[in-house]
């Protein structure tokens, strides 16, 4: 690794951005995060890993740390289409991974990674207000802290700030955006007791184009969410809109009985559902990672597992290859596949599960059939990760086109 300088530079401390810095600090690189709060608040965010995911953290030396702190695993997923609610699916016995789902209070699982890096090796600061980044063959970061700028350089720089990225507006990354489609309603919640403890709830109700996801996480709390369609749903904030939330949940399929005594513990808040991301999330010195790369659908679920699938491969290709501008291509080439059919399979679920009107009812009267004679027309992606066949040939069975 080089000396003199930092190696990497992560503009941000959370998931993926504490996941490589460890990563890489135990390979003897010197890594820096600059993380702009000095304590990590509640705020609605993705919180429910798939098994594939599961399967990244395990690669990169996080799953058995997460687990002994703050991860509540899900072994079981019930996925529901209507209001009789059969046993939920095994996800050990019935993913390539054989491994759970988890969940985690976003905070916690924050402190406990960041904490991480330090016992690794990285240097962390806090309280830093990143104000620009400089690509080029020395990529450089500006950052303000306690009224001090400094300008540092790195052999690579890392946006790991989210899906509002500064980093990537600031080294130029062209930006693509789905068009608008859903919306996505979230909030903690406690004194849950009826749902399983141990199973993922994905409960949606096609002909109003909405449905109910269920995150628990142990000793009654649960993580809940509301998927609406933006054409026919409202955006839900604050305490005020929390009974319009149970409402419209109960509407979704989700049972009412869930719902009682449940008390808000965070903010209630609502999210545009179009993903939003960078093709080739690599250029002159500066790699995104996580939702700075691709802030996909959260209604699927899968923004946590795509970023430690980011982490992990980088680290994979900076270990793999001295020239570390040919790694951060190879990353990105890597990343723009599996996001890809990610993509690409949300999609295909959003338009079967979540269109109203007769193209959609045509679709489901068409498919529903077919899949209640062999549900393994459904992809399974969510679960089972991007290394599944995403190809027209899935897409035609899927929505029964043979």
């Amino acid at each position: 690794m080089a000396s003199g300088t930092y190696d990497i530079i992560t503009v941000g401390g959370g998931l993926g951005g504490a996941a490589l810095a460890k990563a890489m600090a135990e390979h003897g690189a010197r890594v820096l995060v600059l993380e702009r709060e000095t304590q990590f608040k509640d705020r609605v965010r993705g919180e429910g890993v798939a098994p594939w995911g599961v399967a990244e953290m395990q690669a990169l030396g996080l799953y058995a740390l997460l687990r002994s702190t703050c991860a509540h695993e899900l072994p079981q997923l019930g996925f529901y289409l209507g209001p009789e609610f059969g046993e939920p699916r095994d996800l050990i016995a019935t993913t390539p991974q054989q491994l759970p789902g988890v969940s985690f209070y976003h905070p916690a699982m924050q402190e406990v990674l960041l904490q991480a890096a330090t016992a690794a090796g990285a240097e962390v600061r806090r309280g830093v207000s990143v104000r620009e980044v400089k690509p080029g063959s020395i990529p450089t970061v500006v950052m303000e802290q306690e009224g001090r700028m400094e300008e540092i350089p790195a052999r690579l720089v890392v946006g790991a700030d989210g899906r509002g990225s500064m980093v990537r507006k600031w080294a130029g990354f062209p930006v693509h955006h789905d068009p608008d489609g859903l919306l996505l309603s979230g909030v903690l919640l406690e004194e849950m007791y009826r749902p399983r403890e141990d199973t993922f709830y994905f409960i949606i109700s096609p002909n109003v184009g909405q449905g109910g996801l269920l995150n628990p996480q142990g000793g009654g709390r649960v993580r809940a969410y509301l998927t609406q369609t933006k054409a026919t749903g409202t955006r839900l904030q604050g305490a005020a809109d929390l009974p319009r939330f149970i409402a419209e949940s109960v509407r979704s399929g989700a049972p009412a009985a869930w719902y009682e005594g449940a008390k808000a513990v965070g903010p209630l808040a609502t999210f545009d559902g179009a993903d939003i991301w960078a093709e080739h999330p690599y250029k002159a010195g500066v790699a995104l990672i996580g939702d700075a790369a691709a802030t996909s659908d959260p209604t699927w679920g899968q923004g946590i597992s795509l970023a430690v699938r980011d982490a992990r491969v980088l680290r994979d290709a900076l270990l793999n290859h001295e020239d570390w501008d040919a790694a951060g291509h190879a990353y990105a080439a890597e990343h723009d596949h599996y996001y890809g059919v990610i993509h690409r399979v949300e999609n295909w679920l959003s338009q079967m599960f979540y269109e109203t009107g007769a193209a959609g009812e045509a679709c489901r009267a068409r498919a529903f059939p077919l899949i209640a004679q062999d549900p393994t027309r459904v992809p399974d992606h969510v679960a089972s990760g991007p290394e599944l066949p995403a190809d027209e040939t899935v897409r035609r069975r899927f929505f029964g086109e043979e």
